[in-house]
């Protein structure tokens, strides 16, 4: 179930992205001569009579297209077709091209803007101290403490109040002379008590027993209205667009990051995963995710995308004339060839991760 989950994320993110190229095509009054659902074999088909376009869902739900009349003829057959793409004027393709992924942030906008608004915002009202590292010699260490582990009481006072500073407080307060400072540490699901004598470190100058803590954060859910939630929204697409943009830099310039690279299989087990644990709220975050990711992708230069096509229209509008469609196709196949070329690739390095 959750993998059918994960192909309909993947499926719906395809759909939207390929029927934002077809409106803008209809509204442009440029003809669309399939528009396909999957890949593979037809499953169903149709036509439509009045605008002569062929519709069909096909049995790979891992793609889809919408092809235009004379689009990537690398045989020139429609060079004389007032239909073909390429005989389009140059902003009109640009627009239909454009609205491909344009549709895929617009669908993670609307999505987010209805999860936040559904959901409400999860707010930080504080933080839980936690041991982060123990050292190798010192109270702590003597004590039995262990990453991970919560104190959460000392000498029968709360640690756990939303701060670090109480915890801090207490450990660098302690005297020479003091009694030891008796604690409660909870490990997991038990609960043990210990007791220690802090040590004052001259490099720190202060008080401490040999540990260093971290917070975790603590978070509640607060309602907001729609308008607020447009806000999140907002905000939460161009932080993810400028972290995704920021990945894709380093990947380019260092290398950084390729061995996190997903094709299908790996996005669909991630995805499968994800939705088994989060249930539906994952789900709906996912599709919004991902449909960034998807969106700024194809705005890349990369040959066979729709960032590809993009160029070529802005050549020809400084050059005044169009790249001749013969050599624009080749270059997308050449493209297209290089991107599944390394799909195959990673969707096999995904295949033996899951093994």
């Amino acid at each position: 179930m959750y993998i059918i989950l994960a192909l309909l994320l993947l499926a719906i993110l395809i759909t939207v992205h390929e029927f934002g190229h077809f409106l803008a095509a209809r509204a442009m009054k440029i003809e669309v001569r399939e528009f396909a659902i999957g890949m593979g074999p037809k499953i169903i088909g149709w036509k439509s009579k009045k605008y002569e376009t062929d519709f069909s869902i096909r049995a790979v739900p891992l793609g889809g297209f919408c092809a235009f009349y004379g689009e990537d003829d690398t045989t020139g057959e429609s060079k004389d077709d007032p239909r073909a793409f390429p005989k389009q004027n140059v902003w009109k393709r640009m627009f239909v091209i454009l609205m491909g992924p344009m549709m895929n942030l617009v669908l993670a906008f609307v999505v987010a803007t209805c999860f936040f608004w559904a959901n409400g915002v999860e707010v930080q009202t504080g933080v839980d101290p936690y041991i982060v590292e123990v050292a190798a010699a010192g109270p702590a260490h003597s004590a039995g403490l262990q990453a991970d582990d919560i104190i959460t009481e000392i000498n029968g006072v709360n640690m756990l109040d939303g701060t670090q500073t109480t915890l801090f407080n207490t450990i660098g307060n302690w005297k020479e002379g003091d009694a030891p400072l008796k604690m409660t540490v909870r490990r997991d699901d038990e609960t043990f008590e210990t007791e220690m004598t802090p040590f004052w470190d001259e490099e720190e100058g202060k008080m401490r027993i040999g540990v260093i803590i971290g917070g975790k954060a603590l978070t509640e859910t607060q309602p907001v209205s729609f308008l607020e939630g447009i806000q999140y929204s907002w905000q939460l697409c161009v932080n993810v667009s400028g972290t995704i943009l920021n990945l894709v830099k380093r990947l380019v310039t260092t290398g950084e990051g390729l061995e996190e690279t997903a094709g299908p299989v790996g996005i669909i087990s991630m995805v499968s995963n994800e939705v088994r644990t989060g249930g539906i709220r994952e789900f709906i975050w996912l599709l919004a995710m991902l449909s960034i990711n998807l969106g700024l992708m194809n705005l890349l230069p990369i040959p066979g995308l729709d960032g590809s096509r993009l160029v070529f229209g802005l050549v020809e509008i400084v050059r005044r004339k169009p790249v001749p469609a013969e050599k624009e196709a080749m270059v997308h196949m050449a493209g297209m060839v290089l991107l599944f070329g390394f799909i195959l690739f990673v969707t096999y390095r995904d295949i033996v991760r899951l093994f």
